[in-house]
């Protein structure tokens, strides 16, 4: 019964993002940056997307490359958790 509660977990959406900001106790703001082309002139345009994100052991730093997964609502505004830390932020940027 455990093996088929993995499997179904596994098929979540998962993004790789940046931390931005720690909005509070076990909360981090992911950004997702992606480029889209322009309807009319072609042209790529940036843009990104700002994620509220459940970090369970308040692990992550600003500045740090995180996988994150969508889940049920854990709060008002936060649908996803963190999976892994990607890679660490340079700790000297303050």
């Amino acid at each position: 019964m455990v093996q088929a509660d993995l499997t179904v977990r596994s098929h979540r959406k998962t993004l790789i993002g940046v931390v931005e900001s720690r909005s509070g106790d076990k909360s981090i703001k992911v950004v997702f940056c992606y480029k889209k082309p322009h309807p009319r002139f072609k042209k790529e345009i940036k843009r990104k997307t700002v994620l509220h994100v459940h970090d369970p052991k308040n692990e992550c730093a600003i500045g740090d490359k995180v996988e994150i997964m969508s889940t049920r609502p854990l709060s008002h505004l936060k649908r996803w958790r963190v999976v892994s830390i990607l890679a660490k932020a340079d700790q000297d940027i303050k």
